[in-house]
């Protein structure tokens, strides 16, 4: 039990850097290869019903991301307003495979 807290809290903090790094404007935290302040531009992507289609510059985000590396994160994605199947979509919309989360 006190393993599964101590992951929780791990969790919680991360969920924290990202939302003040998105929304604080704050320099960026590097996680996965990917510099947090970098999330915005796949922002449109993953929000919403009905997401537009990533841009070029989401794409190179995503192409320097280490996807199995984020799969740890996807239940933490809701937290940041981030629909996890529209994120577990974007590296098969930008013609990379998709990891097996």
């Amino acid at each position: 039990m006190a393993q599964y807290s101590g992951n929780k809290t791990l969790v919680q903090w991360l969920v924290a850097i990202l939302l003040i790094a998105l929304l604080g404007g704050a320099k960026g935290v590097v996680f996965c290869n990917i510099d947090s302040s970098q999330l915005n531009l796949c922002r449109a992507a993953v929000t919403g019903q009905n997401p537009p289609p990533p841009d070029g510059k989401c794409c190179a985000v995503i192409r320097q991301a280490n996807l199995p590396c984020l799969c740890k994160f996807k239940s933490s994605l809701p937290a940041l307003g981030i629909n996890p199947k529209n994120a577990l979509a974007l590296p098969g919309k930008c013609g990379l495979q998709s990891p097996n989360c």
